[in-house]
Parts: C-alpha cells; sequence; structure tokens
C-alpha cells in the first residue's frame, strides 16, 4: 500500500472483529519470535492480526528513519485497517511508534515487546515520556536482561535479553510470550 513515505507492506491474517495491529524494531522483519507469539496469541484470543513492514525496509534500507517519519508512515497503514477493539504494539522501535501515535489512530489498547526504555548503557536518555503518553490499556513485556532497560511495570521474561534470546537452561521466550499477550487480549 501507499503512504506518505513510499510504499508499505502488511499481511493480515486471522478472524475475528478485534484487530491486533504490529510493527517491527529497527534492525529486523516481522519474523522476530516476540511478534510471532504475539501474532499466535492473537489468533487465540479471537483477533486477526496485521503484521506491518515500515516503508524504509520495504526500500531496502537498513537503517531505520527518524521517528516523525516513521509515525506518519504507521498513521496511513493504520488509516486502511478496522477492527474493534484496535490494539496496535510493535516490538522496540515499532512499540514507539505504537506508544507515539495510539491517540491518533484511535487505538482501544497498546502492546509493547521489547520497549527500548534507553539506548544500552545510555539510562540517562529515557524515553520512558512515550509510554506515558498512552493513556489506553498498556501491556509491556520485556527481557529481564534486556540492554535497553526494563520499564517500570513490565511483565518480564525470565533470562530474555532485548532479541527474547533466553539464556541457556531456561524455558523458551516465545511460549512466555504468548501466554502474556493471549491472557492480556482476552481482558480486553
Amino acid at each position: 500500500m501507499e503512504t506518505r513515505n513510499g510504499p508499505a507492506r502488511f499481511h493480515l491474517d486471522g478472524s475475528g472483529a478485534g484487530l491486533l495491529v504490529l510493527g517491527h524494531g529497527a534492525g529486523g522483519g516481522t519474523r522476530s519470535v516476540d511478534l510471532l507469539a504475539a501474532r499466535q496469541a492473537a489468533h487465540g484470543a479471537g483477533f486477526r492480526v496485521a503484521l506491518v513492514e515500515q516503508p524504509w525496509r520495504v526500500r531496502g534500507r537498513k537503517v531505520a528513519e527518524p521517528p516523525p517519519t516513521l509515525d506518519i508512515g504507521w498513521e496511513d497503514v493504520l488509516a486502511t485497517l478496522q477492527g474493534a477493539p484496535l490494539v496496535v504494539g510493535g516490538r522496540s522501535a515499532g512499540a514507539r511508534v505504537a506508544c507515539r501515535t495510539a491517540a491518533a489512530v484511535g487505538a482501544h489498547a497498546v502492546l509493547c515487546l521489547a520497549f527500548p526504555l534507553h539506548p544500552p548503557g545510555r539510562p540517562e536518555r529515557s524515553r520512558l515520556p512515550e509510554l506515558e503518553l498512552v493513556d489506553v490499556p498498556l501491556l509491556v513485556v520485556q527481557g529481564d536482561r534486556d540492554a535497553f532497560g526494563v520499564p517500570p511495570g513490565a511483565t518480564l521474561v525470565p533470562g530474555a535479553d532485548h532479541g527474547f534470546r533466553v539464556a541457556k537452561g531456561l524455558p523458551g521466550a516465545g511460549p512466555q510470550v504468548r501466554e502474556h499477550v493471549e491472557t492480556w487480549l482476552r481482558s480486553l
């Protein structure tokens, strides 16, 4: 689909009246363990799911665009999708976009996976104000070893890092993310 920033793509599947729209992070696509677990959770809770690939990724760029540009592309995609309840979210940079635009797109809730609270080793550059913009139900699922920090009130995945890779000998992150997200979606 065409946005003001160029073409974006989304894959929509599942059934139900509710819609979960998920965006990827700055370093990857829509196939991360946490996004796929959230997609499965949404299907289990009776939601359709749209996995959105931002215009910069569609163009083949390796580096994300500045936040205002990301937000414009996201809002354009959301203008073509409908569902009630509408839940927006994503992983890392995609979670930040969802937080900043939740009110503008009329979201009923926001799902943040691996929200990057601050750049690694730079806690003074907090992005907490973006989370605080959200005035609808919010779920943050985070690895407890995330180098980007752990937001207050986050639901933790033990032993998981920013990419939801877990320390050896611990249960995989995917099933844990799925359980947390599905329980939360069913409560909306």
